[in-house]
């Protein structure tokens, strides 16, 4: 390869002059791109970068925590690297100390904390998912129940007076939480998206065409939801609730006894049971209980909302894992003989 004489071109102070603009730029960019980057903690600060997130917005988190002292450089650092399109997302906890450079190489590839996933079922009671977070995520299933409870926790929620308890106000559904995550966290979460479902206009506007607030919805949900597995029936409950509500008739349901009967034993509901006194106790008291049983999901919610129109006031197990409805008592009773006949079967 042959040698370009700079000689030739450039007098001797020229390429002074050369040498001392390179020397001056390039040590810019080693003090803005390698030199450590303090901030004003002791401990390492945390940056949550969630699925999704951009390079700007990513910035943006880290400018508004005061881990950097400005935006141009970091986002020049990142399109030297083409971070862009490479950031993991996850947690991270960034020392204090870093350059730019290595605030990306964090990002790109470091090993940010793993959120874990948790599948919470329809209609869990509140007790279950308790044990249920402490048992997927460590979460104190101690300290849940206290807030779940807690007036003041309630009150911050935006929960009133009618409301004694987060049961039925946290959507079962499936999440992703970092194991570090409190039981305040947690709850607010699954508060939150089940608010979520009721911020809908034509939620809203559903609800006053039944004459039904949130409290009373996932009440009538919450039935809904224990009465049966099968999502298919759930209208069709759903619409047999509402016909006994119109007509001021007992609900009769099985499931708000076994709410009452929960922490003594199984779901199996004897006579004995039914007399219990408690406004909970539909077989004593019209109308719905005072509050949900259990925490409904959103195919019981939509239901609740949306129930089928027929003429049916009855129902009871089909033995197949489904259900058969009655408009009569007649009908009905006729139903509860060919239940109990294929019970007596299965026991022989």
């Amino acid at each position: 390869m042959q040698k370009i004489n700079l000689k030739k071109y450039f007098s001797n102070n020229e390429l002074y002059l050369i040498a001392g603009v390179f020397a001056f730029v390039l040590s810019v960019l080693v003090f803005t791109f390698f030199s450590p980057n303090y901030f004003d903690s002791d401990e390492p600060v945390e940056l949550v970068i969630p699925r999704g997130a951009t390079l700007n917005e990513v910035v943006d988190s880290l400018y508004s925590k005061g881990v950097i002292k400005g935006k141009f450089s970091i986002k020049a650092a990142a399109f030297i690297y083409g971070a862009d399109k490479k950031i993991k997302a996850g947690k991270y906890k960034i020392p204090n100390g870093l350059s730019y450079l290595d605030l990306i190489e964090l990002f790109i590839n470091g090993s940010p904390v793993e959120q874990v996933k948790i599948t919470i079922p329809e209609g869990i009671w509140l007790k279950d998912l308790a044990s249920l977070l402490k048992r997927e995520l460590g979460v104190d299933s101690a300290k849940v129940m206290e807030l779940s409870k807690s007036r003041s926790f309630l009150s911050s929620l935006g929960l009133g007076d009618e409301v004694e308890s987060l049961q039925g106000y946290l959507l079962p559904e499936t999440y992703y939480f970092y194991p570090d995550s409190d039981a305040e966290t947690v709850l607010r979460k699954l508060k939150s998206e089940m608010d979520s479902v009721f911020d809908n206009p034509e939620i809203q506007k559903r609800m006053k065409e039944l004459g039904m607030n949130k409290h009373e919805i996932l009440t009538l949900a919450s039935i809904i939801d224990a009465e049966s597995n099968d999502f298919s029936e759930f209208k069709t409950i759903s619409g047999v609730y509402h016909n006994r509500l119109k007509r001021g008739m007992l609900l009769q349901a099985d499931p708000t006894v076994q709410f009452l009967i929960r922490h003594r034993r199984n779901k199996k509901v004897y006579y004995k049971d039914l007399e219990i006194e408690s406004e909970y106790n539909t077989y004593k008291h019209p109308g719905l209980p005072p509050g949900p049983i259990n925490n409904p999901g959103k195919d019981a919610i939509m239901a609740a909302l949306y129930p089928e129109k027929h003429n049916f006031y009855y129902f009871v197990a089909d033995g197949n894992g489904g259900h058969k409805f009655a408009s009569t008592q007649r009908e009905h009773e006729q139903n509860v003989l060919e239940y109990r006949r294929w019970r007596r079967s299965q026991n022989n």
